[in-house]
Order: structure tokens, then sequence, then C-alpha cells
């Protein structure tokens, strides 16, 4: 009977020990959010919130930069969509595949969150992409169309050529 008791009591140990499935991201975006995501072929657009300044890709011409600041809306709501997929939480980026393909993008992200910060990269050089990495690609498109729609993006110059 007492070895009965001391594996029940060994389970719920263990059991209470394992890691936790919920999200450890506090609900209220902290006062020290930041992110930057660097991406495209060879990851030279970006988008920087601990500097506030945007990178474009020029293509031919190299790359130009502004400063853009988020207002604290958009800060919010960006915040609320990396809750949504918990992007503290590590992340499985590599697909199972053979599959190569150039040219491709790499997307490059670090974010500090209550004095927490956290790298995640990828890229499209699988062909496909896992679950993980279209979240995080899904997340980047919604910040660079944001980021597009601004006059301090708009006022950068036009890419010339392209990439093969």
């Amino acid at each position: 009977m007492k070895k009965l008791w001391m594996i029940i009591l060994i389970t719920v140990v263990l059991t209470a020990c394992g890691t936790a499935s919920g999200n450890s991201m506090p609900e209220a975006m902290p006062e020290d959010f930041n992110f930057s995501v660097k991406f495209g072929v060879s990851s030279k657009n970006q988008v920087n919130t601990y500097t506030d300044t945007i990178t474009k890709d020029l293509i031919a011409n190299g790359t130009a930069t502004a400063d853009l600041t988020l207002t604290d809306e958009e800060m919010q709501d960006i915040y609320k969509k990396m809750r949504e997929i918990n992007i503290m939480e590590e992340k499985d980026l590599i697909p199972d595949t053979n599959c190569g393909q150039e040219p491709h993008t790499d997307d490059s992200w670090k974010i500090t969150i209550k004095g927490e910060t956290i790298t995640h990269e990828w890229t499209e050089s699988y062909c496909e992409l896992t679950d993980d990495a279209r979240k995080l690609y899904d997340l980047r498109q919604e910040i660079w169309q944001l980021v597009r729609s601004k006059d301090e993006y708009k006022q950068l110059p036009k890419a010339e050529g392209g990439y093969s």
C-alpha cells in the first residue's frame, strides 16, 4: 500500500512540475514591449520599434530608412495578435522537407516583453512553412501592410530591379 501511495505522489509531483501549456504573456501590454522584424531577400526590410524606424529594400539601389513611431493603439493591436499566437513560446519553424528554392526570404524576429527578449528566425528556402512559421508570416504581413499605409513609408524611394 505504501508503494501505491508513493507512485501516486510521484505522479502528482511530476505532473504538477510539467511545462505549462497556457500563455505566459500578460494580458495588458507591458511598458517595455518592443519588437523588430527583418524580412525579405537578405532580410533587408525591417520594422523596428526599439529605434522607431523602418527600412525598405530598394533592391538595385540598396536600402532606405525612415523614422516611424507606431501609435499606442497600433502597438496594442500588434501585442494582442502576438499574444494570440503566444509569440514568447518556442516555435517549430523548420519543416520536414527535401525541397529548396532560390531566391528566398528570411525572417528574423526580436521581441521584448517584461524584460525578457526572445528571437525567432525562419526561412522560406524550404518551399513550405510550418504552422508556427505561417502565423509569424501572417503577423509580419499585417505589420508591413500597416507600415506601407503610413506617409513615412510612402515618401521612401521606389524599389528598382528584382531578384532572380
